[in-house]
């Protein structure tokens, strides 16, 4: 039981390399390990900060891509808006150039339809007046007057002037 007994030298010699070693310990091990420590828990904190932050910054990156995407709707209806409205426009225009191009070629053919009209009326009076010439003719060979045939040319210009109106 030699283990057992207690020896005064032993102990001081226990205590002293317990405090030794509690000082290599203390200078070698447990500062640097503190540091370590300390260092770890500041970088654990930035990494929280610029969590936070990125996460800030992703919340305001949202928001501004809905207001953005609202933003071009919009301008998008908007352009759609406007350009309905210049097809509308440009479609009216259309007609109403329609319109006015189908006028003018009725007036054109209106007045084409006048001028047939008044060359077969001056065709017919020429006509009319040959058959007449040709009849005073026919007359003249019987040995018609010369009061005669100023009264047969006055009815037949008088008969002229009454078919022409």
């Amino acid at each position: 039981m030699e283990l057992v007994k207690l020896d005064p030298g032993l102990y001081i010699w226990t205590i002293l390399t317990f405090g030794v070693l509690v000082l290599v310990l203390a200078k070698f091990a447990w500062r640097p390990l503190l540091k370590a420590l300390d260092e770890r828990q500041q970088t654990i904190a930035r990494a929280v900060d610029d969590a936070r932050q990125a996460r800030e910054q992703l919340e305001q990156t949202q928001q501004e891509s809905v207001k953005l995407l609202n933003q071009a709707r919009v301008e998008a209806d908007g352009l759609l808006t406007r350009a309905r409205s210049d097809a509308e426009r440009l479609r009216q225009e259309q007609r109403e150039k329609a319109v006015a191009e189908a006028a003018n070629i009725t007036k054109n053919a209106e007045a084409q339809i006048q001028r047939e009209t008044a060359r077969a009326i001056e065709q017919i009076r020429r006509e009319t007046v040959d058959l007449s010439v040709a009849i005073a003719e026919k007359l003249i060979r019987r040995q018609v007057t010369a009061a005669d045939q100023d009264a047969l040319l006055r009815e037949a210009v008088a008969e002229i002037s009454q078919t022409r109106h």
